[in-house]
């Protein structure tokens, strides 16, 4: 079933949500502000803790919004648990042609300041991606002076290797012997000995 059509195109609607925390008092502050927005729907999860980034009823609003909509928060962080989340959530928006309104931070993306303060929002982010990755090439550094070994622990020590060597230079055994003797492929054999 589809929306009613009016004219010049579909009917866009505007959805809100509410997240009530366990420590909010009254979820009627948010209510009153969504439909005095214009929200005709408002989908509201009670009770998430800290840890719960998408509620059912936040992934139920996500499902229903369509190009055009436009979903309206009391405040951002009632949206995500970090920036992340928010970023994320806004970009996924944009790619999808949603609009996005805080009433809080009055953010609008319909208006060039909410645009402004999105793109701020994704600078932010980048900046933190950024951050993040600096300091994970800090800690990989910091780790490697401390001599903490990288990557995939290797299937044959050098004693076996040396082993393997010696046995291949006699003549003894041919190469498949020699992996099976070490319970190892063939091709971890040659990668080794290369």
């Amino acid at each position: 079933m589809g929306r009613p059509l009016r004219l010049g195109g579909p009917a866009t609607v505007k959805y809100g949500y509410a997240r009530v925390s366990t420590d909010d008092q009254n979820p009627a502050l948010q209510m009153t502000a969504l439909r005095k927005a214009g929200c005709k729907t408002v989908f509201k999860d009670d009770g998430l803790s800290g840890a719960t980034t998408k509620g059912p009823a936040l992934l139920r609003c996500l499902k229903k919004l369509e190009p055009g909509d436009t979903l309206i928060v009391w405040k951002l962080d009632r949206l995500g648990r970090s920036l992340r989340d928010l970023i994320t959530m806004l970009a996924d928006f944009r790619a999808r042609r949603v609009k996005f309104r805080s009433l809080t931070e009055h953010i609008d993306t319909e208006t060039p300041t909410g645009r402004a303060m999105w793109q701020m929002i994704g600078l932010l982010a980048e900046l933190e991606r950024s951050l993040i990755s600096e300091r994970t090439r800090a800690g990989v550094n910091a780790a490697k002076r401390r001599g903490v070994k990288f990557g995939r622990k290797r299937k044959l020590t050098p004693e076996q290797l040396d082993h393997a060597r010696k046995l291949i230079d006699k003549g003894e055994h041919d190469r498949q012997g020699i992996a099976d003797l070490f319970k190892v492929s063939r091709t971890t054999l040659y990668r080794a000995l290369a």
